[in-house]
Parts: C-alpha cells; structure tokens; sequence
C-alpha cells in the first residue's frame, strides 16, 4: 500500500546535494527540534549534504493518557522492553524507506544516505536501518535504544552489517536509563556491528562534545 509521504523540512547544506541525512525527532517534538544543530555542525571536507528532518504523525500516547501528540509509535508504558507498539514501529518504519526511497529516486544513492535520530527517532533509525536491504551510509543514534531487540537478530539485513553505527547516551538520563543503551550497544556488538559509542555527562538531551563528535563522525563517514 502506497501512502504519501512524511512531511518534512529540507535543508541543504550547499546546491546539488550527493549526500542525506534522515533525522529523526524524539516524542512530542517536531522536525523543527534538531534542524539548528546543523549549524553547529563543523562538515568541512563533506560534500553537499541534504537535511531532512520529517514529522512524526500525530496518535494517543499511552504513558501520557492518552494525550494525542507526535508519536513514531505508542509508548505503552515505563518499561520500554517488556511491552512494544510492535505495530506502530513497524508502520513507521515503512514511512521511513519511503523517504529513504525518494532520496533515492532524487539521485542520491542509499551507500550516501544517513539514518539518525534522537531517542524514540533513535529507536527507529535502529528499527529501519538495521533492516534496510541496501546498504546505508550511517545510523546516527542519539539517547535512544535497539526496539524489539529479540527479533532483530532474525530480522536484520546482511546489507547493514558493516555499516557505521554511531551510539551516545547521556549518563544521567531520567526518560531512557545509560543502562537500556548499554544493553544495546551490547547486543549490536554481540552481533558483530561496528559501533562507536559515547556517554557524555547530561540527562536526556545533546551537549557541545557530543555535537563535535557527531561533526567528526559526518566528516568521517560522508567525507567526499
């Protein structure tokens, strides 16, 4: 089944863009949450990189009651492992390859394009990408965690398994434990992916060393 696709805002660094990044918000924000830290980004020596930061559609939030906001899929309470709106992850990693595929169809292959996202946009960039049958550029994964992480050694596609992950926590994080992190950097090591993880001294949000390292990591993993 086709449906349209996400709405997003687009920032392109420089014309003619050859390279993507997908980023993905947390629970109730919106594409406009990370769109200014590209500014604070130092991409020297990266080529064009086009921007997209789309929106989550809006549902009930269960751990809220109820309250409709914007959601990539249903918390259905505190204990982010035990239970999981499997179905809501799973329909929103769809709306994700969409995306995905429209940079494709722009010209901008899928070895160029990057996944990241922050917290719940972490546990998608992680449900999406590490699926994915082409091969993807990156996963930029911030304060966030593996989903359905005892199906993913059965689902996940041997065309991700040497792509860079990179993996950063905040070690004071009230929303998702360092400890939920750690188990999954845990797991994608178990199962032989390249992670480069980080825990930085801050609850659950973004600090100026981790916006350096993830400059350092675009330069490294976009270098033109």
């Amino acid at each position: 089944m086709t449906t349209s696709l996400l709405d997003c805002i687009v920032l392109d660094t420089a014309p003619n863009p050859t390279a993507a990044v997908i980023w993905l918000h947390g629970l109730g924000a919106d594409g406009n949450d990370f769109a200014p830290v590209v500014r604070e980004l130092d991409l020297s020596g990266c080529p064009a990189i086009r921007f997209i930061f789309p929106h989550a559609p809006t549902m009930p939030v269960t751990v809220n009651n109820g309250y409709v906001m914007r959601s990539w899929y249903d918390i259905l309470g505190t204990d982010l492992v035990r239970r999981e709106d499997e179905a809501g992850l799973r329909k929103s990693q769809l709306a994700i390859e969409q995306l995905i595929a429209h940079q494709i169809a722009s010209g901008i292959p899928a070895s160029r394009i990057v996944l990241a996202g922050f917290s719940q946009g972490c546990a998608m960039t992680l449900q999406t990408g590490l699926r994915h049958p082409e091969q993807l550029a990156g996963l930029l994964c911030l304060s966030g965690y593996v989903p359905l992480n005892a199906k993913l050694a059965d689902e996940r596609h041997p065309a991700n398994q040497h792509t860079p992950i990179f993996l950063a926590h905040g070690e004071s994080d009230p929303v998702i434990p360092i400890a939920r992190a750690e188990q999954s950097r845990d797991l994608l090591l178990s199962l032989g992916y390249s992670v480069e993880w980080h825990n930085y001294p801050m609850q659950h949000s973004l600090c100026p060393q981790e916006i350096n390292a993830i400059g350092a990591w675009f330069r490294k993993t976009l270098q033109a």
